[in-house]
């Protein structure tokens, strides 16, 4: 109707849950090439669901992989991140890992 305001509908009733893993690395194994960890740790959560970003951090000297994803839920959530970070230990020694969800705007730790 003409004069009232009109509310923008999304394709989607609710915004799927957005989660991360971070993994610390502390080394490389022999033969590991530095530029083929983050595809890789993309390559595999995309195994399970679908990748909205990833990247590399130096933090502490240390480098910091994290892939952002998609999960229904929490538990999901901590099985793709568990698979990535599985992964990642057949290349790398890791120092530690971690899964977040994005909740208004702030990471918090998924248990």
């Amino acid at each position: 109707m003409a004069g009232e305001p009109s509310v923008k509908q999304y394709p989607y009733p609710e915004a799927m849950p957005s989660y991360r893993v971070t993994v610390s690395i502390e080394s490389l194994h022999p033969g590991i090439l530095p530029a083929t960890v983050v595809p890789r740790a993309a390559a595999t959560a995309a195994e399970m669901t679908t990748v909205e970003a990833s990247d590399l951090t130096i933090v502490g000297g240390a480098a910091r992989v994290i892939v952002r994803y998609t999960a229904d839920d929490a538990a999901s959530a901590l099985q793709i991140g568990a698979h990535v970070v599985g992964d990642l230990r057949t290349i790398a020694e890791l120092r530690a890992s971690l899964v977040t969800e994005r909740i208004k705007g702030t990471w918090v730790s998924v248990r």
